[in-house]
């Protein structure tokens, strides 16, 4: 019985860092794409590192009326209409960045890299739909501001638009929202 609560233990204490959880990006405004990068990092110790970056090789876009759901690293290549082909790895203060495909075994569920991070942010910023011409006044960093390693607020109100950060856990899943008004 003592092995099994500990095997239990040990399952629910990794399963709370795993990125375990889908990122959407609601786009509901309808005069401006999202241009941004989405970020994970670990806010379980370790200095925040590793941090994840979204490459794409170019920013993610998700046009006005559009939304973008991210599985994890690897599932989203396949099931996320806006996917990310590279993801960004910086392992430590200082580190040189590490280009990992979407496929890579570190990335999938269950993969090192993906038990220790959590989605934790996004820099994005807005363009005038369907063109190359930014909204010089709606972006910004925004985040879980509940996370040690992100200061970014969780909130962005401009007179252009607004965007919030929010978690929602129902049982077991957990659902990571940027949603953008």
């Amino acid at each position: 019985m003592k092995k099994f609560l500990l095997l239990l233990g040990i399952c629910s204490v990794s399963s709370a860092y795993a990125q375990g959880g889908m990122l959407i990006i609601q786009n509901f405004t309808t005069n401006y794409d999202f241009h941004g990068a989405i970020f994970a990092n670990n806010n379980a110790g370790g200095g925040c590192y590793p941090v994840i970056a979204s490459q794409n090789p170019d920013a993610i876009v998700v046009p006005a009326g559009a939304t973008a759901k991210y599985e994890n690293y690897r599932d989203q290549y396949s099931s996320s209409a806006f996917p990310v082909t590279i993801w960004n790895v910086y392992f430590g203060p200082g580190s040189t960045v590490s280009p990992r495909p979407w496929s890579h075994p570190s990335l999938m569920p269950g993969g090192v890299i993906s038990n220790n991070t959590k989605w934790s942010m996004s820099k994005f910023q807005m363009f005038h739909a369907g063109t190359s011409v930014p909204e010089t006044y709606f972006n910004g960093n925004i985040g879980e501001t509940a996370a040690p390693c992100n200061t970014a607020p969780d909130v962005i109100n401009t007179a252009w638009g607004n965007a919030k950060w929010f978690t929602i856990t129902a049982g077991t899943d957990v659902y990571t929202y940027l949603v953008i008004q």
